[in-house]
């Protein structure tokens, strides 16, 4: 009798951790069986400085004013050297994160253009075009992270509204009519780099197409 109960109860045994073995199998790991998973610890570039949000502040001055696209060409006559004021450009960001920043990018600016006929001999033009603008644009910058605390490389894009005013006179100063409308529409996009020569101010240099080709000034952070 009891051979036959402690037989039973063997068999009991073994048929409950097969079974328990079978859903193991079935149902994944469970809490006590087998190696735990390793967890890998997220990985961070140590050399990256500490990020901290700041607000930063760039003025600068740019070349080419290509306002002067805005000019019209006029049949029979062709356009001389153009002359630029500016444009002179200031961008105040926040950077939130140690990527992005968010902000205001505002352009002014003045471009004159001469237009002389094919058959002027004097040498004065026979017309001249001139444009004053102000550009109002939000300002998205992208900061490349870098090791370096001095060098922080960035890609701009920038998308706002025109505000022009033109005027057309003739060789004697007196004002002409003449129908155009410039583009309302004022976008920059460009690549550039600021280069710290203290921790809050230092230089920078972009290099883009919108309003301008090149531009460099100073850079403010706080």
């Amino acid at each position: 009798m009891n051979k036959l109960l402690f037989s039973t109860l063997l068999a009991l045994l073994l048929g409950c951790s097969a079974a328990d073995a079978q859903i193991g199998i079935m149902m994944g790991p469970r809490f006590g069986y087998g190696p735990r998973p390793r967890r890998r610890a997220p990985q961070q570039d140590q050399n990256l400085p500490k990020f901290q949000p700041s607000l930063n502040i760039s003025l600068g001055y740019s070349f080419p004013d290509l306002d002067a696209d805005q000019l019209p060409d006029f049949f029979n006559f062709y356009r001389g050297t153009s002359t630029q004021t500016g444009p002179f450009t200031g961008a105040i960001d926040y950077q939130f994160s140690r990527s992005s920043s968010i902000g205001i990018l505002v352009t002014h600016g003045n471009v004159s253009v001469p237009y002389y006929s094919f058959g002027n001999s004097s040498g004065s033009p026979d017309m001249t075009g001139k444009l004053d603008n102000w550009a109002f644009m939000l300002d998205l910058v992208n900061y490349m992270p870098v090791s370096s605390r001095t060098i922080s490389p960035y890609v701009r894009t920038a998308i706002g509204i025109n505000t022009w005013t033109q005027t057309f006179t003739d060789g004697s100063g007196n004002p002409q009519n003449v129908n155009n409308t410039p583009s309302v529409l004022a976008y920059q996009v460009g690549l550039g780099a600021k280069f710290f020569l203290t921790k809050n101010s230092g230089l920078f240099i972009e290099a883009g197409y919108g309003k301008y080709i090149l531009n460099a000034g100073l850079s403010f952070k706080f």
